[in-house]
């Protein structure tokens, strides 16, 4: 049976799995029955023709194997079933977590105090861009209520909540910030984690000096079917430790949705991460 659930698993091979089981517990019946009788007879012979006695053991033990074989499959399939429904509800309980983990991390309050200070800066000074701030910060919370819910985003779209955050951090840190994007059109339609390039970004901002002597440099480029976000290393000194639970969360939601993780490291003074681009289609494939 454990072999059968790895070759011919039920729902997938349905009618091989039948005829195969079927064929074996039959053979092994019969092979079993054959070498006990005939061990029996060698202690003591039979009263009764040995062919007869040979096929009345054999459909013996053939029809008890078989409904050995039943129990053992409807033992499995209890077991199997108690577990996917403990490995279900860990999982609601996993999503949701990381859910309010996201959102939490989202709505972050400093993040929100510094645009407001920025606002507030902008208001009589120059009214256009203080308005272009207010479009741009409504696109950001929008983008978060919007995709809170869902597993996946397009990249198009990430790419697109990407430009407004960096406009509203723009505006704040001036030409201290730089940021380049260069991403093939042909990769916008693959999906990725939503808020998954803000939780990279947050953490180059939040973690490096920003300033006219050390700005900051971001590049996001595709090598393949992977993006990838790099910026130059250039710790504060008195940054907050970093506890990695965004990056933690963010390689969570990747197993949620694909058998392929991110990575993150460091390399010629560079800190680099790299997230898997997910074609859906070509997933279903493979794992068919």
């Amino acid at each position: 049976i454990r072999y059968l659930n790895r070759h011919a698993p039920w729902g997938k091979k349905t009618v091989k799995r039948i005829i195969v089981e079927l064929i074996l517990v039959v053979l092994l019946g019969v092979v079993v029955s054959i070498g006990l009788t005939m061990l029996s007879n060698a202690i003591g012979r039979y009263r009764d023709d040995l062919s007869r006695v040979l096929l009345n053991n054999a459909v013996i033990f053939v029809v008890v194997n078989i409904l050995l074989a039943v129990i053992l499959e409807g033992w499995s399939f209890f077991a199997e079933s108690r577990h996917a429904k403990a490995v279900a509800k860990n999982l609601r309980e996993e999503i949701s977590r990381i859910k309010f983990e996201i959102l939490k991390s989202q709505i972050n309050p400093h993040f929100m105090f510094n645009s407001l200070n920025v606002l507030s800066g902008l208001i009589g000074v120059d009214d256009k861009k203080a308005q272009e701030f207010i479009d741009e910060f409504s696109q950001i919370y929008r983008y978060v209520l919007e995709t809170i819910e869902q597993p996946v985003s397009t990249l198009g779209r990430e790419l697109g909540f990407i430009r407004s955050y960096l406009f509203l951090q723009k505006i704040r840190y001036g030409d201290c910030l730089s940021w380049t994007v260069n991403v093939p059109g042909e990769l916008l339609p693959l999906l990725v984690p939503p808020l998954s390039l803000q939780t990279l970004l947050e953490n180059a901002i939040k973690h490096n000096i920003i300033n006219p002597d050390k700005p900051l440099n971001i590049e996001i480029f595709a090598e393949a079917k992977t993006l990838v976000v790099k910026n130059n290393i250039q710790p504060k000194i008195s940054a907050p430790v970093s506890t990695g639970v965004g990056l933690k969360n963010l390689t969570k939601r990747y197993a949620l949705i694909s058998k392929q993780e991110p990575a993150f490291f460091v390399d010629a003074g560079h800190y680099i991460a790299k997230l898997p681009l997910i074609n859906t289609e070509a997933d279903e494939s493979t794992d068919n």
